[in-house]
């Protein structure tokens, strides 16, 4: 698609912005470079356009922290640290301007979360507590309508929380999110996983991640 083509859609009502652009984030994050090419150059194209547009500074941040990830496995660190920080900025930014908008808290969340799991428990601590505090928010906005939410967003949104106040050595409060989980969406994934934890209290680093449904061509 044309750059003043995905303009013109993405400037469309009744079209989600994530609908244009998250195949080629997901697909980007999972390894294809070319496919995260096109979501960075869809979304720079409408930040050029609007620059306080949060939905795109929010996809294009996380593009960014991504993208800083094989600096840092190259040995730039300088560079990474900078493309990090700028990403993280520009994610921030977009929370700022949008502070309600699920649009703008899940990717951010999702990042953060997926970050956090390569870093040093006391700088995976802020970054933890900042993703909380984005499924927590997501979940307000939800939560009088939460039933009628898809199995996957509901799901991955309250591992997402179980999960930080896990990590963030909350056991009370995990317990409870988990405790939802099960009692909630039961013969699902995210019960089997809820149940690992509630039983054994432990959980490997697989079973910690999204469980899939994204499309990554």
């Amino acid at each position: 698609m044309a750059f003043g083509a995905a303009i013109g859609v993405l400037a469309a009502q009744e079209v989600r912005f994530d609908h244009v652009v998250r195949n080629d984030f997901f697909a980007g994050f999972s390894g294809n470079r070319e496919a995260l090419s096109r979501g960075m150059e869809k979304t720079q194209a409408v930040i050029e356009k609007d620059p306080n547009h949060a939905e795109a500074l929010v996809w294009h941040g996380a593009g960014l922290v991504f993208q800083s990830g094989d600096l840092f496995q190259k040995g730039e660190q300088q560079k990474g640290i900078e493309q990090y920080m700028k990403g993280m900025a520009m994610m921030d930014k977009a929370v700022a301007l949008a502070p309600k908008a699920v649009g703008v808290r899940v990717p951010r969340g999702s990042v953060l979360m997926q970050a956090s799991f390569g870093m040093p428990p006391e700088m995976a601590k802020p970054v933890l507590e900042k993703a909380l505090d984005d499924y927590m928010t997501t979940y307000d906005v939800q939560k009088a309508f939460f039933d009628k939410v898809g199995e996957h967003p509901r799901g991955e949104l309250l591992f997402g929380i179980a999960n930080s106040y896990r990590r963030l050595g909350d056991e009370a409060k995990a317990n409870e999110w988990f405790k939802m989980i099960t009692d909630k969406m039961p013969n699902t994934n995210y019960a089997k996983r809820a149940d690992i934890w509630l039983t054994t209290k432990s959980l490997t680093p697989a079973q910690q991640r999204c469980v899939g449904c994204h499309v990554d061509k």
